[in-house]
């Protein structure tokens, strides 16, 4: 299988973050890729980022999904796209999973909030697993699986054979470029996909924005902890990697003895 991770700029509205979309699907197409994670909020785009609340309306949230599943069907791309979503309970924030002919398989929820989040949405409670071309794929977004490895645990448990791993970490005001992945003299984000990776044997596929001062690089993880591919440091753009599905056995997940700590 072929996995793409976007690596997009903020979108300056929702219609550019559709622009955006269309073109880096494309460029995930070109290359074959069975599927492409995008980063996390990127419809209508992070909280915080000058968008107008009018932007975050059920109906425009709804009219923008509905082009990702077309563009999804004309390119024939399984899509992970992470948007802001209007429920009973509340604005979640969501990672929508839709298949290659523009069907949606459902949601993931952000069910672990980071601290100063409380104020943009409400938590989520349900965990889910999804199939893409016969391969099960689960979803971490962010702060959940950066500090609360146990989203990333459950999903391997379950035989997924990857995580994606769509988050925002970084900024375009201020901040460095970082030079290397996975530096020691860099943030723990990168370091952290690694973990997920190798503490579960599975792949993991992250998605970060492109800002000008990004604190991880959009990165695909083996079982192993090796970097198969990143993007490049504040640079838009798409990366493309062939797995070998046979090396996420999820062996270390499932030897872990749940009921001890029940």
């Amino acid at each position: 299988m072929k996995i793409a991770l976007a690596s997009p700029p903020f979108p300056s509205s929702i219609q550019d973050g559709l622009t955006w979309t269309e073109k880096l699907v494309k460029e995930a197409a070109d290359k074959q890729a069975a599927i492409i994670c995008f980063p996390e909020s990127f419809i209508p785009g992070y909280p915080g980022m000058g968008y107008t609340p009018e932007e975050r309306t059920p109906e425009k949230l709804k009219s923008a999904l509905d082009r990702v599943c077309a563009i999804a069907a004309e390119n024939k791309v399984a899509i992970v796209m992470p948007m802001d979503w209007h429920a009973a309970e509340g604005l979640l924030n969501v990672a929508f999973v839709i298949d290659a002919n523009g069907e949606i398989l459902g949601y993931q929820t952000k069910n672990q909030l980071d601290p100063t989040e409380d104020v943009m949405w409400v938590p989520g409670t349900t965990r889910s697993i999804f199939e893409i071309d016969g391969v099960k794929i689960g979803i971490t977004i962010c702060h959940e699986g950066f500090r609360y490895p146990e989203s990333v645990r459950w999903a391997a448990q379950q035989d997924a054979k990857i995580v994606f791993f769509p988050h925002f970490v970084g900024s375009n005001t201020e901040g460095v470029l970082p030079t290397g992945w996975g530096s020691v003299e860099s943030p723990y984000y990168e370091k952290a996909v690694m973990l997920r990776a190798m503490e579960n044997t599975i792949f993991v596929g992250s998605s970060n924005y492109a800002s000008k001062y990004p604190e991880a690089a959009s990165s695909l993880i083996a079982p192993d902890g090796k970097c198969l591919v990143h993007g490049e440091y504040g640079k838009p753009g798409v990366v493309v990697a062939e797995i070998d599905l046979s090396l996420a056995t999820g062996m270390l997940a499932k030897r872990f003895k749940n009921w001890l700590y029940a």
